[in-house]
């Protein structure tokens, strides 16, 4: 069954005409990649298809999460506003958004298609389900979305680290010494 707000959006359930390929697909996402076939069969009920059109916005910065994302095909900018900095390009194969499995704090950046592009939602309610019926399956799940959310985070950390320093060292440089 499909959740209300899935339909709001325009997403259906996944009925990928190649099954074996989104097997394959799935099994490439770090996410799931330690699932076994039985598993990612599981996982593969529960997505949600949406297909968008270059330029369209799959989700807004400081709209509420609800959810990851999967490129099944295509491109997206992830962007930050109000600048319109592009921060990084998502292709086939590619995920996003993973955070708000766990939480539904505000999305930190802004995702454009940036092609058309064909896109598996992956949802917080799905996972509560998926949760509810195979803990197991579920629990592994979240423990990849947090190893992964603390891998990226301590990515982030490394960089602030790096630019304060290029940061002070600049500060540091005289007018004269630039030259």
């Amino acid at each position: 069954m499909t959740t209300p707000w899935a339909r709001l959006f325009g997403y259906k359930k996944s009925k990928h005409s190649d099954n074996h390929s989104t097997i394959k697909l799935l099994s490439e996402v770090p996410i799931f990649e330690e699932l076994n076939r039985r598993e990612l069969a599981a996982i593969e009920r529960i997505l949600h298809h949406r297909e968008y059109q270059r330029g369209e916005i799959i989700f807004r910065q400081g709209e509420r999460g609800a959810g990851m994302y999967i490129v099944l095909r295509g491109k997206v900018a992830v962007v930050s506003e109000p600048d319109q900095q592009e921060l990084s390009e998502m292709r086939d194969g590619d995920f996003f958004g993973e955070v708000a499995l766990l939480d539904e704090t505000p999305r930190t950046a802004t995702v454009i298609a940036k092609t058309d592009c064909s896109v598996f939602g992956f949802f917080q309610p799905d996972l509560f389900d998926l949760i509810a019926r195979d803990s197991r399956l579920g629990v592994k799940i979240v423990l990849r979305v947090a190893r992964i959310a603390s891998q990226r985070l301590r990515q982030a950390n490394e960089r602030v680290i790096a630019l304060t320093a290029e940061l002070d060292a600049m500060k540091r440089t005289t007018p004269d010494e630039a030259n």
